[in-house]
């Protein structure tokens, strides 16, 4: 695979698991390519042609300067210049197999800038939980404009810069694998028929990223609630969608039937916000989380014969061997 075809599967892959449909998405993004199209030619140079392409514009090519093939990638939750460095490093001291391409999850250059527009997908999420689109809409609009502005001020190409002096490829995929965890997540839990909260956290404890998350004391925890309350409607929120929601939305998602949520991390703002309207909220791990989403895509790649280097935090389970020997 190059590049540019792992860039493309990453997308595909996000959709495939969105919690909106395809033809959700395919209209948003018709939707843009009219926009495109009323604009003037100045108007157009200054477009972001991504988003006519892609829907979670978090998730980007940030440096492609070579290597026709990708045949080792170091993957990692958060790139920065010293994972980079690293990535040179390594491929300096094996020249017969460098590194290829680097892989983060957290966004970096424009894809950071970007983080907001991703957020539009919470609204979706939560009006399929039963809270009015119109009110999910409505506080969710709040809340992008707080994370736009609060990225506004960061060095966004920083790492981006970093990579093309060093010459290496770079790449983030945010959303993608944030959709690939919320509906892993939400299969295991929904196939164990949880009734009590802690059944939720046993549940959890099951999957190896988590298990190892709990040894290295950021396991799943219990922010509201109790392990005895009895769980009610179990929604997945606050793991997809850029990065966290509106604290307002908890007594929406309360009023909507909701008793626990299920979340990858969470401010203690927005956990008063919960315990207020009688929400239990596990929060699984971030990092062990992310490590799920990322997984999962890179045994796509790992299935097409490219080596996973890890770092940064990435609890690498590969699933890839497992599914071979099932299928034996």
């Amino acid at each position: 695979m190059n590049i540019q075809e792992i860039y493309k599967l990453a997308i595909e892959i996000g959709i495939k698991n969105d919690f909106r449909s395809k033809d959700q998405i395919e209209k948003m993004l018709k939707r843009q390519k009219e926009k495109y199209a009323k604009l003037s030619k100045d108007e157009k140079e200054l477009f972001d042609a991504e988003k006519m392409t892609n829907p979670y514009l978090d998730s980007r090519i940030h440096f492609a300067g070579g290597t026709k093939v990708v045949k080792r990638v170091m993957a990692g939750i958060d790139i920065n210049t010293s994972e980079l460095m690293m990535a040179r490093y390594l491929s300096n001291h094996n020249p017969k197999t460098p590194i290829d391409l680097v892989i983060g999850h957290h966004p970096e250059g424009k894809a950071l800038a970007d983080l907001s527009d991703v957020m539009h997908l919470q609204a979706d999420i939560y009006s399929q939980y039963g809270v009015p689109i119109n009110v999910a809409e409505s506080l969710m609009k709040i809340r992008i404009g707080e994370v736009s502005r609060g990225v506004s001020a960061s060095n966004h190409f920083k790492e981006v810069d970093a990579a093309r002096l060093l010459n290496l490829n770079f790449m983030n995929v945010h959303t993608p694998a944030d959709n690939l965890v919320a509906k892993f997540i939400e299969k295991k839990i929904m196939d164990d028929k949880p009734e009590y909260v802690g059944d939720i956290l046993k549940t959890l404890l099951k999957i190896p990223e988590y298990r190892e998350g709990e040894l290295r004391g950021a396991g799943p925890r219990l922010f509201t609630g109790s392990p005895e309350n009895r769980c009610g409607k179990i929604a997945i929120v606050e793991i997809t969608g850029g990065t966290s929601g509106s604290p307002k939305m908890y007594e929406k998602l309360s009023q909507a039937g909701v008793g626990t949520i299920l979340s990858m991390h969470q401010s203690e703002e927005f956990r008063k916000q919960a315990e207020e309207a009688h929400i239990n909220v596990i929060i699984a791990g971030h990092i062990s989380s992310d490590s799920i989403g990322m997984n999962i895509f890179l045994d796509e790649l790992e299935k097409k014969g490219i080596e996973i280097v890890p770092c940064s935090g990435l609890i690498r389970i590969s699933r890839v061997k497992k599914e071979k020997s099932v299928k034996k």
